[in-house]
């Protein structure tokens, strides 16, 4: 019997993209927003179905992602989300903290006014989705500041990486808004914003560090 199909993250194909490449970035974009729930095994057949697409596309993107560490190949032709232990999950936070806190000192050089608006409108709209406890739209908008604030460059090296890092956190990102308020109560993304005003690098460092301790850093103690 096939699993019930996963609600996956809404990516219209854009001109000029293949259809592998769309499947590709549907299901990366999916299991990066935290819909691949951990535990729970998909099959290729369910993926291809919920895409409207043949397995073909569907199992050459699943085996991109399996090589990205961000899923597992089962042996019945389903994939499923790695299992995390406190050690892995304590690893990926240091190393979203070293790439992250890197990326958004290297953003300052080009943190123009025109920058600087657009993350705040962004913020803007993770702030709404917090108030209106919408969770798809609060992961949805916090990858989409992190990513305007550390991918502002076409030839920018550091942002695959942490995408590399979010693919593999991605998945546990609802347990992680599970209790927002207790452990998320200052705003991070202001402090950002703020530091990015008064071109203070050391002020912004701290604001992504924290912004990733209080998002997720009480997720270690459910882990151990």
């Amino acid at each position: 019997m096939d699993s019930p199909a996963l609600d996956l993250a809404q990516e219209p194909r854009l001109d000029g993209e293949t259809l592998q490449q769309w499947v590709f970035r549907r299901l990366r974009r999916s299991v990066m927003a935290g819909r691949f729930p951990p535990g729970k095994a998909v099959t290729i057949r369910g993926l291809a179905d919920a895409l409207g697409v043949s397995s073909m596309p569907v199992r050459e993107a699943l085996r991109r992602l399996v090589a990205e560490r961000a899923l597992v190949l089962l042996d019945n032709r389903r994939v499923r989300v790695p299992e995390m232990t406190a050690r892995r999950f304590e690893e990926l936070m240091t190393a979203r903290t070293l790439l992250e806190c890197e990326a958004a000192a290297r953003a300052l050089a080009g943190a123009d006014a025109a920058f600087i608006a657009r993350l705040d409108a962004l913020n803007g709209d993770s702030d709404a989705a917090v108030a209106a406890g919408d969770t798809e739209a609060m992961i949805e908008t916090n990858l989409a500041f992190h990513g305007a604030l550390y991918g502002g460059r076409a030839d920018n090296v550091l942002l695959p990486l942490i995408e590399s890092v979010w693919l593999q956190i991605g998945p546990f990102m609802r347990m992680a808004l599970a209790d927002l308020e207790t452990h998320y109560p200052v705003d991070r993304h202001a402090q950002a914003l703020a530091a990015l005003r008064a071109r203070d690098e050391a002020a912004l460092r701290r604001a992504i560090e924290a912004d990733i301790r209080d998002g997720i850093g009480h997720l270690l103690a459910q882990l151990g």
